[in-house]
């Protein structure tokens, strides 16, 4: 019993199914011996697996790995390999995010004429004009004002009345946006997650990592710090 416990289950459900190609009689499933057909089943399902994961693995690259690993030279350590894997999932997640982020935003923009794309990407439409008397934002300002923020698919991720924040507390993109609309501009803006929260995101407010934003926002006001002086 020990024994079977320690055996994967996979593995198992390989070995009864090559038993049956074993002894089904028909010659095309049958290999040289029972080793060989259980290997053999043992290999189709780790590469169903494979594909599943990664269709465009290198066959040979993995094939040659599970060798040296047999012969008991591996190229790397597990340690180094689980490093370069999670390094490599997070460069071509966050690489997918990015591409489809741009397509997403260009093919709006070229939808709807009203909108703008500054050159960090945060596209941008002023549903009213502000007060645009003080152009240059200062770290000290603060901003009142509502907002509704949603993702791509439409869901509502965070809807408040009224908030206060420091102008130099708000996202890249969002700061962009708020400088061009004035005090008391209302707009719409789509913010690439590089002008978000990038790779991190906000657990906090349930925003996914490399995740593309939209805000609507009417400013209340704009609070400048010695505003007489920068008239």
């Amino acid at each position: 019993m020990r024994i079977m416990k320690s055996v994967p289950l996979f593995c198992l459900t390989a070995a009864l199914f090559a038993s049956s190609l074993c002894g089904c009689g028909r010659g095309g499933g049958k290999l040289a011996g029972e080793a060989d057909s259980l290997s053999y089943v043992i290999g189709l399902n780790v590469a169903h697996n494979l594909i599943r994961m990664d269709s465009t693995l290198n066959v040979d690259a993995v094939c040659m790995a599970i060798r040296d690993v047999y012969a008991g030279r591996p190229k790397m350590s597990m340690e180094d390999a689980r490093t370069y894997f999670l390094a490599q999932k997070t460069y071509f997640v966050h690489e997918r995010a990015k591409a489809y982020q741009e397509q997403f935003l260009s093919d709006l923009s070229r939808k709807d004429r009203s909108y703008v794309r500054t050159r960090t990407g945060v596209t941008y439409k002023i549903l009213e004009l502000g007060d645009q008397s003080i152009q240059n934002m200062s770290v000290r300002d603060t901003v009142l004002y509502a907002y509704t923020l949603t993702d791509d698919t439409g869901r509502v991720i965070v809807e408040s009345d009224t908030l206060r924040t420091a102008y130099r507390q708000l996202p890249d993109g969002l700061q962009e946006v708020v400088r061009i609309a004035g005090d008391k501009g209302r707009f719409d803006a789509w913010l690439p997650s590089s002008t978000a929260y990038d790779t991190a995101g906000n657990a906090e407010l349930g925003i996914a990592p490399d995740q593309l934003l939209n805000y609507r926002v009417d400013i209340i006001r704009i609070d400048y710090y010695n505003a007489d002086k920068r008239r």
